[in-house]
């Protein structure tokens, strides 16, 4: 994996993987194709950087389900990919639900926009977090885009907002609130929260 910048000193890594084809059927071959074809393939992912005015313009976007898919809420461990979109159809948001699997009391919810941008994302039931400024934030603690710091920055939770957060279904339900998520996907709550 190699790092690299751009002339617009965005951070774009490139990873490189073998990909290895299987042998050609007997009778397609000739001398060159005898061993197995190996292709190198380059992913290139961009750190798109927002204003902090585009951000926060996200994140009080009105955000709708894509369709009627229903979804099982990862309670023993898992994530979830939830596509959402703007009333419009212009913006396309991800909710991202994923729940630890050995301590299930540990979490995050996350809401991207264009596909690698986290706006919001609440940890739960994890380690603190530590700010670049050295200061400590306790778990459960709410991540926010700040210009030049994508998610690097958490907060503490506000309780007015986040009412009962030892209940991971109703803390899904204040943290879809929270991101204006107004159609809401369809989420089975599972047996065992």
């Amino acid at each position: 994996m190699a790092l690299r910048r751009n002339k617009d000193y965005a951070r774009t890594i490139v990873v490189e993987r073998e990909i290895t084809r299987p042998r050609p059927r007997w009778g397609e071959q000739n001398a060159a194709d005898t061993r197995e074809c190996v292709a190198r393939r380059v992913l290139t992912v961009v750190d798109i950087q927002l204003t902090q005015a585009e951000a926060d313009a996200l994140l009080a976007l009105e955000k709708h389900r894509v369709d009627a898919t229903p979804y099982d809420y990862p309670s023993l461990g898992g994530a979830i990919r939830v596509p959402l979109t703007s009333p419009d159809k212009r913006e396309s948001f991800v909710l991202d639900i994923s729940r630890g699997q050995i301590d299930l009391r540990k979490g995050k919810y996350q809401n991207r926009a264009r596909s690698v941008v986290v706006l919001a994302r609440l940890d739960f039931g994890g380690q603190p977090h530590r700010n670049p400024d050295d200061a400590e934030i306790a778990s459960p603690h709410l991540h926010l885009y700040r210009e030049g710091y994508g998610d690097k920055w958490a907060y503490p939770l506000p309780a007015h907002v986040f009412r009962n957060v030892l209940d991971p279904w109703s803390t899904l339900q204040d943290f879809m609130r929270f991101i204006n998520v107004t159609k809401p996907p369809d989420i089975r709550p599972s047996l065992f929260p």
